[in-house]
């Protein structure tokens, strides 16, 4: 792990490195890309825009890859629900009043629900129940572009504002 922290190093590699570190946060592994954005303006303040651009792409390409493995997982629980011996007992249902109310909220809104996969926490998952629904690739990975480019422009912003 040192030596993969060691090549992400900034300003080494600098927009590859955001790039990295924006699409591996955009997964379910608990990373912030938001300092390696911060660093690299911070250092290079003249890429600023080129920074939050290649974050958005990074942060929206891993988006798109949790929507992915949410389909996956849909598509794998059919084929066991449907292998399954007639005399087996279906799995209990384990959706609590909470995760109804989420799902319906989200079949509601569709796609643009994927605006809100900035958020911390929850954004990440977000994105892959996106694909567990099947709610359609194309326009959810528009919508989570969106929402990840405002977070990076106001985020990135502010900093240097503040710093």
């Amino acid at each position: 792990m040192h030596a993969l922290l060691g090549w992400l190093a900034l300003p080494k590699v600098g927009l590859g490195a955001v790039f990295i570190v924006s699409l591996v946060s955009a997964t379910l592994l608990p990373m912030g890309s938001e300092p390696a954005v911060f660093g690299l303006v911070t250092l290079r303040p003249d890429l600023f825009w080129p920074a939050v651009l290649v974050a958005t792409a990074g942060n929206t390409v891993g988006g798109g890859i949790s929507w992915w493995m949410g389909y996956g997982a849909h598509s794998a629980s059919n084929r066991i629900r449907h292998t399954r011996r007639e005399d087996e007992a279906p799995p209990p249902e384990h959706a609590t009043r909470a995760d109804q109310r989420a799902m319906n909220w989200l079949r509601r809104f569709g796609a643009k629900a994927c605006l809100l996969s900035w958020l911390p926490v929850v954004g990440d998952p977000l994105c892959a129940v996106a694909g567990w629904l099947r709610l359609p690739f194309w326009p959810c990975l528009f919508y989570m572009a969106i929402g990840k480019f405002a977070r990076y422009v106001t985020m990135t912003a502010f900093l240097v504002w503040v710093t």
